[in-house]
């Protein structure tokens, strides 16, 4: 009863919210209803007996009259005998003194009653009455993307945003996001996804406790504080400014931090609730570690900061080295198809028990992966599926024994990396090819840069960074420099080269993706200009782009690696926001081993040749049969988990399906999807 009674609540105050005009319309007819109907009760229940026509019907009909009727004044004219023209203009005198004291008065207290409650349900100040929804605090380039991917969650999601920006922009842009989901949706599969999402815009001070408590804060499933720089800005010396801030710490991510903080840490607040942060820097990430330390405890205030940049700049650095890997995070960090997903463990403790007992027993449409301690005695399996559920499907065939031949002295090929531009990550780009040289020691990575004199010597000319072999100073409008360098790097030697070409974002917003577009051109005239003889295989565009629009413009160049940088982002915090585990689970993949650990201990995805990863091509078998052969025939110490393929043209297969019914036949041409430690 409860429980029904809290849904009634939350409708009502969604309907509200969404629908403010319609809802005042809807109390005003209710109350006449109401009013008429028990004005006609008392009428037929105090009319003298001898009337005719008492029944309730006919005194409904009476009430309407006189509420019609201006005083009825005909009535009492006609019963008085001998009416004088002093009487008549006094009983005018009176309807109209009274029509200006009484009715005019009362309808003008409550017009401004009702037209004060539109406009602050409008604005956002009445309070919401909500449970297990979803809130936003602030608003920036990433947050459309976190609302647009949780469209794909299987049940009805309830979002409100609170932000001191103007409410009719946000929505504006959450009505232009959602519209281009729901268009591809509805020509793809005619699922309207749109119905399951519930969306609430307020404007006002996210550092108010009122306010906040009005949202419901304290009820709410997850809160993804978002830090709330713009994505660009809109002069010369906005940028100026923007420049000299950067890595200098985050005040109001700490203040509404600290308030939501104290909100969720109280005895009434929810059980288990996530609060996701942005951070930008290590100095607001330093401040954050401190409020976990004081506000968290068990079961309330789940506090995770989300490190934007270091995450980043790993991302691609891993698709400098592995291109493939981005279209298997495309997938893999949303909530549509494939997915990352953990469960809390029982008795498997230990990575070789979870992965075996699935392949082995169970035959189940997921595939298992890893296992990590969370908590004292508490264990987290995780798994990639297309659904959560699909972990509990059972297939009782029998399964044969495959054997493969591993290549166990398999080495990371040379790599040739070209770097076109600069962004604000790339202290944290550098620290990821660092790390991964760290784990391959015998990795080789040649990296060029080409940038701007001011970038150049910002970053010391990447002195410190043994890996970059080499730097040209040039500008944007520097085609020939340009294009002299990505020639001459593609024409020497056979290494795969890889070009990845930076957005700036530290820019006027008119000129976001300006330059990464620029540089595009440049890289593909070239290519076209080598002619049939040369194999476009042999070199691997990554673009960063920061605004989606221009992914279609993009896309138009033949360039399938685009990194639409602040989709990541928000994919990974809508995931986080649901569950916590995974935010481990991440952490883990998107680092390589440090390089004084004794031994592989964080395990990563990989794209592998097929033609080196196993010494002979192997045997056609189904796909569970396949992940098994792999996993059993790989050294204990480094077992590998086969999540899929990507065969010639960047066509991707993930092992999600019904293992038993799919068939895997590789050829040397492909590449192997695997997780493992090294």
């Amino acid at each position: 009863m409860i429980m029904k009674k809290r849904r009634i609540k939350q409708w009502l105050t969604i309907f509200r919210e969404r629908n403010s005009s319609l809802f005042i319309l809807v109390i005003i007819i209710v109350a006449n209803i109401v009013l008429i109907s028990l004005s006609a009760f008392l009428v037929s229940r105090f009319v003298p007996n001898s009337s005719e026509n008492t029944n309730f019907l006919y005194s409904l009909y009476n009430t309407l009259t006189m509420v019609f009727d201006a005083g009825c004044i005909q009535s009492i004219i006609s019963s008085v005998s001998g009416t004088s023209l002093i009487l008549v203009l006094i009983c005018l005198g009176t309807i109209l003194l009274g029509m200006i004291t009484f009715t005019g008065a009362v309808i003008g207290y409550v017009s401004n009653i009702i037209s004060n409650f539109i406009d602050s349900a409008d604005m956002g100040k009445t309070k919401l009455c909500l449970y297990d929804h979803f809130v936003i605090l602030n608003w920036n380039s990433r947050a459309s993307e976190i609302i647009n991917d949780l469209l794909y969650k299987q049940e009805r999601i309830k979002i409100v945003v609170f932000s001191p920006m103007n409410k009719k922009e946000i929505e504006k842009e959450i009505n232009e996001r959602l519209s281009d989901t729901m268009a591809a949706s509805l020509r793809n599969d005619g699922v309207k996804l749109k119905k399951r999402l519930t969306v609430i815009v307020r404007e006002g001070d996210t550092f108010s406790t009122k306010q906040l408590n009005d949202i419901c804060i304290s009820q709410a499933k997850s809160i993804i504080i978002l830090s709330d720089e713009n994505m660009g800005v809109i002069c010369k010396y906005d940028v100026k400014e923007k420049i000299n801030n950067a890595g200098k710490g985050n005040a109001n991510t700490i203040k509404t931090l600290v308030q939501v903080a104290q909100l969720t840490a109280d005895e009434n607040s929810a059980d288990n609730q996530q609060i996701v942060v942005e951070v930008n820097d290590n100095w607001t990430l330093s401040l954050v570690e401190r409020i976990i330390a004081l506000k968290m405890k068990k079961g309330k205030c789940n506090i995770v900061p989300v490190a934007v940049n270091k995450v980043l700049g790993q991302i691609l650095s891993q698709f400098s080295i592995m291109p493939e890997l981005n279209q298997v995070y495309r997938t893999l960090f949303s909530n549509k198809g494939a997915a990352f997903y953990s469960k809390h463990l029982q008795i498997c403790k230990n990575d070789d028990d979870f992965v075996s007992r699935c392949i082995d027993e169970k035959g189940r449409a997921a595939v298992p992966l890893t296992v990590m301690k969370v908590e004292d005695d508490v264990y987290t399996g995780y798994y990639m599926a297309d659904e959560e559920k699909d972990y509990n499907i059972i297939l009782s065939n029998k399964l044969k024994d495959t054997h493969f031949d591993i290549n166990t002295n398999y080495k990371m090929s040379r790599k040739k990396i070209i770097i076109l531009g600069h962004n604000s990550k790339v202290a944290s780009i550098m620290d990821g090819f660092k790390s991964f040289c760290d784990e391959w020691k015998n990795a080789k990575l040649d990296i060029i840069v080409v940038d701007d004199a001011d970038s150049l010597k910002k970053y010391n000319y990447y002195k410190e960074y043994s890996y970059v072999k080499d730097y040209k100073e040039a500008d944007i409008y520097a085609k020939d420099t340009i294009c002299d360098v990505i020639n001459k790097t593609i024409n020497d030697g056979e290494e795969d080269t890889s070009i990845l070409i930076l957005s700036d974002d530290m820019v006027p917003e008119e000129q976001i993706d300006t330059n990464a577009l620029t540089y595009l051109i440049y890289v593909q005239d070239i290519i076209h200009s080598k002619g049939e003889d040369f194999d476009p295989e042999k070199v691997d565009i990554i673009i960063e782009i920061l605004n989606p629009k221009n992914y279609d413009v993009v896309h138009n160049y033949s360039v399938n690696n685009i990194v639409i940088s602040n989709r990541y982002i928000s994919k990974m915090i809508t995931q986080i926001s649901e569950k916590k585990d995974l935010f481990d689970f991440y952490n883990d993949i998107l680092s390589y081993d440090d390089e004084n650990a004794d031994a592989y201990t964080s395990k990563e995805l990989y794209i592998k040749p097929v033609k080196d990863f196993f010494t002979k091509a192997p045997q056609k078998c189904n796909t569970r049969e396949f992940i098994r052969g792999v996993y059993y025939s790989t050294p204990e110490d480094n077992r590998a988990v086969a999540l899929g393929y990507v065969s010639p043209g960047s066509e991707m297969v993930l092992f999600t399906k019904e293992h038993l019914d799919e068939t895997v036949s590789l050829t040397e041409k492909d590449k192997l999807i695997v997780f493992t430690n090294h």
